[in-house]
């Protein structure tokens, strides 16, 4: 964890600086303020400690805590540090011989550097925390906690060390009635000098830390949005009640013998498949904290398409607005193929949108496949004859395009003027919403396949998504894991090949807004993860 590093790292300059010079105060106020004489230095050693924490206690936490509410815990520890390093400066003018109280007036500075270091970093930490569970989906604060405090305790044993050989290098003896030439200047560069440079390692260090207010309020919502969400049992949609029946105890010749090859040989021929490259791969463009609806930017299409353009001959795409449009551009550019999706539902405004940036982007020559709708007839947010007005509406602008509708296999079934209406069927198939043991999943599939093809009155039918999660809730037999996952990629793709059957696999990167919609199973279809990192390998 990059921003927890820079807390740790941190941390230990700052709190190391500060307590290797700490045992010098005595030595600087005998030895400086006092010419050697500790019966008269009396109370003003301690008073350096006291009134120090006194400031600490009641003004520095305060300010410290008032500041961060107002700009930022970062902006907080960047201030507060610049602060302390007023204190630190000061105090190499601020020890005077004779006058002996002048160094209290540095003391109200020089606290804001141990004054607010604990309070904002361990806040920062609680916001690293949450950072971690949303990317890992467990709650480590044990773990977290025992690091930093680690780094702490080892700074401030290494500091014990480094206060002799400071001493040793200046020449400082505490038994010699007079100190040689230089020494307490020494002591006195050293301590002002040393915190000074651990806060400045320090500040550089968290200039860039990102964790900022912001972004740890999008990371606490999407949190508390994953506790609020129960899984959602969406299988009845997607369920057809004649397909569990076709492929019980059933397997495909083309199946891998997953039972005699080691964990090692099921990677690699995972590896084999995706660097020989897929017919097509449905694209997820939403980055982390990006929740579906919000507008795209071109660069982050531009370095997801980098990644898995590789991969693919074509990538699906399954809007044409709010960015969504830089897509099929992208993917162009790429020498890809496309299957643009323009998303309607029951909002007619933003259907007429859809479909006049689809027409626009077919225009420009960046469409191979126009899709005119995603599962809407599933979702029953259109009508059938609402359906076919849109689809109709795109075939008679761009004639020359193939045009579709994509929903579940068995909906071109029961709504068989759909198929009279497309140029090609394009059905989602899912053995795992249908429960399917991974054994028979392909073969599941390939019935799925079957059934489609038979009421597709001889048009090409292709399978328009097609998956299998890596972690999450499972579906009665069907159960997501990494095993799994890689068991449903490589088979499906050796039938998709020996019968030649086009094929999206869904999809590219996994995407946490789909928790809300499906579960935490939802958020975890891609072939890499959230982070843009290959998840199986």
């Amino acid at each position: 964890s990059r921003p927890f590093r820079k807390l740790c790292i941190s941390t230990f300059f700052i709190f190391n600086a500060f307590n290797t010079v700490a045992g010098f105060v005595f030595f600087i106020v005998v030895w400086h303020l006092f010419r050697g004489d500790a019966g008269a230095a009396g109370y003003w050693t301690p008073i350096f400690g006291s009134v120090g924490a006194l400031v600490t206690t009641f003004i520095v936490i305060p300010i410290v805590a008032r500041m961060s509410r107002k700009i930022g815990k970062k902006n907080a520890f960047m201030v507060s540090q610049g602060i302390a390093l007023i204190g630190y400066t000061s105090l190499w003018f601020l020890f005077v011989p004779g006058k002996p109280w002048m160094f209290i007036f540095s003391l109200p500075f020089h606290s804001f550097g141990i004054g607010s270091l604990f309070v904002l970093m361990m806040s920062m930490t609680a916001d690293v925390i949450d950072l971690d569970e949303l990317n890992y989906g467990v709650r480590r604060e044990g773990v977290f906690g025992a690091i930093y405090w680690y780094m702490v305790k080892f700074g401030f044993a290494i500091a014990g060390g480094l206060s002799g050989v400071i001493l040793t290098v200046v020449g400082f003896d505490g038994n010699a009635a007079v100190q040689p030439e230089g020494a307490i200047t020494g002591l006195r560069l050293f301590f002002s000098g040393l915190p000074m440079l651990g806060t400045i390692i320090a500040m550089y260090l968290m200039h860039d830390y990102d964790v900022d207010e912001a972004r740890a309020n999008q990371i606490r919502a999407e949190l508390q949005a994953r506790k609020n969400t129960k899984p959602i049992d969406i299988t009845s949609i997607y369920q057809n009640k004649d397909a569990l029946f076709l492929t019980q105890n059933k397997t495909l010749e083309t199946d891998f013998d997953f039972s005699n090859n080691p964990s090692i040989e099921i990677k690699k021929a995972f590896s084999n498949i995706l660097n020989t490259g897929l017919h097509g791969i449905c694209f997820s463009p939403y980055q982390e904290g990006q929740s579906i609806g919000e507008n795209l930017t071109e660069e982050q299409i531009k370095r997801r398409m980098e990644i898995i353009a590789p991969h693919t001959q074509w990538i699906r795409s399954f809007s044409c607005t709010q960015g969504n449009e830089f897509i099929p551009k992208t993917a162009r550019a790429k020498g890809l193929k496309t299957m643009v999706g323009a998303w309607i539902d029951g909002n007619k405004e933003n259907n007429e949108k859809e479909i006049e940036s689809l027409i626009h982007l077919a225009n420009q020559g960046l469409v191979d496949i126009a899709v005119v709708g995603n599962e809407v007839l599933l979702r029953k947010e259109l009508t059938e004859d609402e359906l076919l007005a849109y689809l109709h509406q795109v075939k008679q602008a761009i004639p020359d395009i193939p045009i579709g509708y994509v929903d579940a296999y068995y909906q071109f079934k029961e709504y068989p003027a759909l198929v009279d209406a497309c140029d090609v069927v394009l059905v989602n198939c899912y053995p795992f919403w249908e429960g399917s043991h991974i054994t028979h999943a392909s073969a599941h599939l390939k019935e799925m396949y079957s059934l489609a093809r038979n009421v597709a009155n001889g048009k090409k039918v292709i399978i328009t998504e097609t998956g299998w999660p890596n972690q999450g809730t499972g579906n009665k037999e069907a159960l997501p894991s990494m095993q799994n996952a890689m068991h449903y990629f490589i088979n499906i793709h050796n039938w998709s090949q020996q019968e030649n059957v086009e094929m999206f696999y869904f999809s590219s990167f996994d995407e946490s807004w789909k928790v809300r919609h499906e579960g935490d199973v939802g958020q975890a279809w891609g072939l890499w993860d959230k982070n843009e990192n290959l998840k199986y390998q």
